[in-house]
């Protein structure tokens, strides 16, 4: 919330917040606007008993170093009561490049996990029983590559495909936008994209074949209103273009997830989500003709990595439960909570089972679980809901007007609109119009504590040799077998050919992420964005 020097109150989106609401503010059809939980169009949440039926899955994100230690993790959280995982991928793996790539030097296990071939994945893997366990794995441009090292590891354990349980991020459009981590040109990459879809409604029937991620948008700078907009208005790109590859919206629009940020201004959030499961139904329902199930929005939401403060970081202890309360209010099917010392390093064993504990306190003490949609006929919320409904749509018309999401993100549309506004949030809180509890207000001298790092350089190195020995035991010929056939089929037009297959085939031979991505790269090309 900002206070402006007339006194106004504003949402951090910018809606103008009233002293005091009253019924005349909250007008709405209920059948139209608002509906029972599990019944359109989807204000209230997309299950009739929400968390009595079953609580969100409790998902804590984690990745860092080796696939070993990365394991280990997984292994403590779960023994913890964590309920799903959530891989986080170094940044060599997520651009498609190699632990002894000249391009990854100094980035090796940093960000995240450092997998190069299958065998990496068996080792995160190892002992995780992936029939019985949800995964979901933040990775975008090579998608593709990372889901098929996981159904190769299941099927080298014995593991149907029908039994994985998951989701691949797999949202490119957020990449080109706020996030960087792209690969190859939108055409093929869109028709890659599209081909998993196909894959997964056929071969993978519970996995999830997109996270659409406004999370990532919202971290570049973007509001509120923004984040439901641009997301929305990529969701109406993805689904126009696997309409146009021949998919039947209702064969895989069930399967679509998506993945929010919950920031400190409770309400306002709630609202978001709120109003993001309405405009996605009557966008579903209005411009694709879908059914009931194409039209629920399913959502993952994390709090927000972009408040966490390196000063007086146990503050961001209290953060981080307000956001949780944002999330599970606004009905969210599953919740990653940051480490309060994020904002320093990779969060500490503690500090990740404090976040899981977060959640528990919430699920098992708050009492929000009781009942369905808790804060529904609040005049305040209900306003908020339809205000930020209204301003999301209106975006989308203008990213309409560009000729949608692929034009808008060439002319620059999004990233100028982020810009500003993470420029204006930014003078606010140097203004002091938005207080940062620790930062420009009731700051101390204290310096933020010291976390020690590991060591990364003698990480890389073990990771170099590990990559080097899975290329001398493999068989050449069957490597080359599979990288030919990959790149034959990649070379044709882009959408005529499956091509999720020939990876897992080329997985199966233990080609590295690299090898593939220079093997699709070689007919595709790497994407440059135009200055």
């Amino acid at each position: 919330m900002s206070k402006h020097e007339s006194g106004e109150r504003i949402s951090p989106s910018g809606v103008p917040i009233k002293t005091v609401y009253r019924p005349q503010d909250a007008e709405l059809n209920y059948a139209m606007d608002l509906g029972d939980p599990g019944h359109w169009p989807f204000t209230r949440g997309v299950q009739p008993t929400m968390y009595r039926g079953r609580l969100w899955t409790m998902r804590q994100y984690a990745g860092f170093g080796s696939a070993k230690s990365t394991n280990e993790r997984f292994k403590l959280l779960l023994d913890a009561g964590q309920t799903g995982l959530s891989i986080a991928f170094d940044l060599p793996t997520q651009m498609g490049l190699d632990s002894d790539s000249p391009r990854a030097l100094g980035e090796v296990g940093r960000a995240g996990v450092a997998i190069d071939s299958v065998e990496d994945m068996h080792a995160l893997l190892e002992d995780i029983p992936l029939d019985q366990v949800s995964t979901s794995m933040t990775i975008n441009a090579t998608a593709s590559t990372l889901l098929a090292m996981y159904i190769v590891v299941a099927e080298e354990r014995g593991i149907a495909r029908d039994k994985l349980t998951g989701t691949i991020q797999n949202d490119i459009l957020k990449e080109y936008i706020a996030r960087g981590t792209y690969v190859y040109p939108p055409g093929p990459s869109m028709a890659l994209i599209a081909d998993v879809f196909r894959f997964c409604a056929d071969e993978v029937p519970n996995w999830n074949p997109i996270s659409i991620s406004g999370y990532h948008i919202r971290e570049a700078g973007a509001t509120a209103v923004q984040e439901l907009a641009f997301t929305l208005a990529n969701t109406i790109e993805y689904v126009t273009r696997a309409i146009e590859a021949g998919l039947a919206v209702d064969s895989f629009a069930p399967r679509l997830s998506f993945f929010f940020a919950a920031h400190s201004d409770l309400f306002e959030e709630v609202a978001k989500f709120r109003a993001a499961r309405r405009l996605y139904a009557r966008i579903m329902r209005g411009r694709f003709h879908a059914s009931e199930s194409s039209a629920r929005l399913r959502f993952h939401t994390q709090t927000g990595g972009v408040t966490l403060t390196a000063q007086q970081p146990l503050n961001n202890v209290v953060r981080v439960a307000v956001q949780s309360l944002a999330a599970t209010l606004g009905g969210t099917q599953s919740l990653h909570t940051n480490g309060y010392d994020e904002a320093l390093a990779l969060p500490t064993a503690e500090a990740a089972k404090l976040a899981l504990r977060t959640q528990q306190i919430v699920a098992f003490e708050s009492g929000i679980t009781n009942t369905a949609d808790p804060l529904a006929g609040s005049y305040y919320v209900e306003n908020l809901t339809t205000a930020l409904e209204a301003g999301a749509l209106e975006l989308i018309l203008k990213v309409d007007a560009l000729g949608g999401s692929v034009k808008a993100i060439a002319a620059g549309f999004f990233q100028e609109e982020i810009a500003r506004s993470a420029y204006q949030h930014q003078l606010r809180v140097e203004a002091g119009e938005t207080v940062i509890v620790g930062v420009n207000r009731f700051a101390d001298e204290e310096e933020p504590p010291s976390i020690p790092a590991p060591d990364y350089s003698a990480l890389e190195k073990a990771q170099v040799k590990s990559v080097k020995g899975v290329r001398k035991k493999r068989s050449a010929a069957e490597l080359k077998r599979a990288l030919a056939a990959l790149r034959d089929a990649s070379a044709a037009p882009t959408g005529r050919t499956h091509l999720m297959p020939l990876i897992i085939d080329a997985v199966r031979a233990r080609a590295t992420v690299g090898e593939i991505s220079e093997t699709l790269a070689a007919n595709w090309g790497y994407y440059r964005p135009s200055l």
